[in-house]
C-alpha cells in the first residue's frame, strides 16, 4: 500500500521534484497526492502541474487567522487522504491545527546541522560563521522554529574556496538525495 504524502513548498520546488522523481525511480512505496503552496506565483506550482500532482494554493492573507487558513489546508489533506507531510522549502511555521492533526508525521529538511543555524538563512549563517562543516538536517516539526526531533543529518564540508552560492549548490545536491533516502527508510521501518 502506498503512503500518501503531501509536500508543502513556497518556492522553486527542487526538493519536491527530487522527491517525486525518487518515488518513481526507486519504487518508494509512496504517492504525493497533494502539493500545498502559500505563494501564488511560486515556480513549484507549474512543476507540480507538469507532474500531474494536485495543487492547493493558500494565500494566508485571504484569511482572518492562521487557524482559518490551516483549516482549509487540513480539509484538503483529509480529502487527499494524506498520511505524512513533507516540508520542502515551505517558509511558514506550522500551526497548532496541523500539528494536532499530524503528530509526529510532519517532516522538514533544513540546510544546516541543527541545532546550529536554525531559521531561513541556515546556509548563509553557517558560511558567515566560518565553520569547517555544515550540512543537512531532516527533523520532525514541532511548534518551534527548527527545534523538532532530529531524524538524520548529513555533513557537507565548507571548502576554503567556497562562496555562499557554491556551498548552497552542494547542500542542495545533498538534499535532493538525502530527503528521498530518509523517506524510504522511514516508510520501510514503519516509522511513518
Amino acid at each position: 500500500m502506498l503512503k500518501k504524502i503531501a509536500v508543502f513548498a513556497s518556492g522553486n520546488g527542487t526538493n519536491f521534484v527530487a522527491l517525486q522523481q525518487a518515488i518513481i525511480d526507486r519504487s518508494i512505496p509512496a504517492e504525493i497526492t497533494l502539493l500545498v503552496c502559500d505563494q501564488s506565483l511560486a515556480p513549484v506550482i507549474k512543476k507540480a502541474q507538469d507532474l500531474q500532482v494536485p495543487v492547493l494554493v493558500v494565500n494566508f492573507h485571504d484569511y482572518a487567522t492562521k487557524t482559518a487558513a490551516e483549516q482549509i489546508i487540513l480539509t484538503a489533506l483529509q480529502r487527499a487522504q494524506v498520511e505524512v507531510i513533507l516540508l520542502a522549502g515551505y517558509m511558514r511555521i506550522i500551526g497548532a491545527t496541523l500539528l494536532t492533526a499530524y503528530p509526529h508525521r510532519i517532516l522538514n529538511i533544513h540546510p544546516a546541522l541543527l541545532p546550529k543555524f536554525p531559521g531561513r538563512h541556515g546556509i548563509e549563517d553557517a558560511f558567515q560563521a566560518g565553520v569547517s562543516e555544515t550540512g543537512v538536517t531532516i527533523h520532525y516539526i514541532d511548534a518551534g522554529v527548527d527545534t523538532g526531533q532530529v531524524i538524520d543529518q548529513r555533513v557537507v564540508p565548507v571548502l576554503s574556496t567556497d562562496t555562499i552560492e557554491s556551498l548552497a549548490t552542494r547542500i542542495h545536491t545533498v538534499e535532493h538525495q538525502f530527503y528521498p533516502d530518509v523517506l524510504q527508510s522511514l516508510i520501510n521501518e514503519g516509522a511513518i
